[in-house]
């Protein structure tokens, strides 16, 4: 835990002078999510000054490290030992921070397969609003006695305090991996993807755009051998296959990144929906991850229409990214989770000064 760092004090010394004025803070990592969730609010109040791997067992395949850390240098101190996050957590910018990869949540392509942010969160340590440290969970799997606090911090956009410390499993790098291309339409593509969800198949990762589907398969070389041959489709060559889905991790694809005055009035909405869901009928742009449980649409259609047709396949809308920050980012809470979420603001957080209104209005 980062008790002796010293850059701890400087933090805390901080949220003491913002209680003490009744000052908002607006928790700051590099600041490459900014875009993500309603307007921060506040004084910058920069978690990068407590930073670096404090412990790290390859054998135990465990890892803790501050919230500052570099999430690239963590990544790659993690690849000396053919480890990785499984997760794969997108950057979105060279300044990636492990705090802010908590903080939001977010999950890359091989989510649908290894699982999220929350599901390899071992340990946390958070400085409240109470200006007090806290540690949760600790290094193993089995270590939870009633809420798993650690947990609830990913996605919490730092609305309950800064995210001091973390302590997070990590897996050895599969042995063998290849990328498949299937050109379809969407239906056959979700179709296809449902079907082999049922089956023993490496799928690691899916991707369908433009009349394209692109698989990952990965696993032990016997494995992916065997479903190559039975999966069929164009074999992607490495670099190829390395620079499409690095692209879709970290938004850099030209799906995210096209340009023209179109696309600049238009929003990027992040649906998510049951694997099963039929295609939507909406108008715009898709790309389909996660075996149909993700999907990005470009639009210009209202919020309300976008929210409603996810509702009605089962799911729900996030206002991703939008040519203006307005509000209403993440879809609107039912009374008891509303309920739950403020009564966990005021446990944390009585005060409102960490991050006030990141999440939801009034949180």
């Amino acid at each position: 835990m980062p008790g002796n760092h010293p850059a701890l004090q400087l933090l805390v010394d901080r949220v003491a002078s913002a209680l003490a004025a009744g000052v908002p803070l607006c928790i700051r990592g590099g600041g490459t999510k900014e875009f993500y969730g309603e307007a921060a609010q506040g004084e910058t109040l920069d978690a990068r000054v407590l930073e670096g791997i404090s412990s790290y067992e390859p054998s135990e395949l465990v890892v803790t490290a501050r919230c500052g850390t570099s999430l690239a240098a963590l990544e790659a101190r993690l690849a000396e030992h053919g480890q990785c996050l499984a997760f794969e957590p997108p950057h979105f910018g060279p300044g990636a921070t492990l705090g802010g990869m908590v903080a939001a949540g977010l999950a890359g392509p091989s989510r649908a397969a290894m699982g999220s942010v929350r599901d390899h969160l071992l340990g946390a340590t958070l400085l409240n609003g109470r200006n007090e440290v806290l540690s949760f969970g600790g290094q193993v799997m089995k270590n939870v006695a009633g809420y798993d606090v650690s947990r609830l911090l990913a996605g919490s956009m730092g609305i309950l305090g800064v995210i001091l410390e973390v302590s997070l499993k990590v897996v050895p790098v599969a042995p063998a991996s290849a990328s498949l291309r299937f050109e379809m339409p969407q239906p056959d593509a979700l179709a296809r993807l449902h079907a082999w969800g049922g089956k023993a198949l490496p799928i690691h990762a899916s991707a369908w755009c433009d009349g394209a589907l692109t698989l990952r398969l990965s696993g032990a070389q016997a494995a992916v051998k065997a479903a190559r041959a039975s999966l069929g489709g164009e074999a992607v060559e490495t670099a190829l296959a390395i620079s499409f889905w690095t692209g879709l991790r970290n938004h850099s694809d030209p799906f995210f990144t096209r340009s023209g005055a179109e696309f600049e009035r238009s929003a990027m909405w992040r649906l998510s929906l049951p694997q099963t869901a039929p295609p939507l009928t909406l108008a715009g742009e898709q790309l389909i991850e996660w075996g149909g449980a993700q999907r990005w649409l470009r639009t210009s259609l209202p919020a309300a229409v976008v929210r409603d047709a996810a509702a009605r396949a089962g799911g729900h809308a996030t206002l991703f990214r939008a040519p203006t920050k307005e509000p209403g980012a993440f879809a609107p809470l039912r009374a008891p989770l509303d309920r739950i979420h403020r009564e966990l603001k005021k446990a944390f957080d009585p005060s409102a000064i960490f991050n006030p209104g990141r999440l939801y209005p009034g949180l």
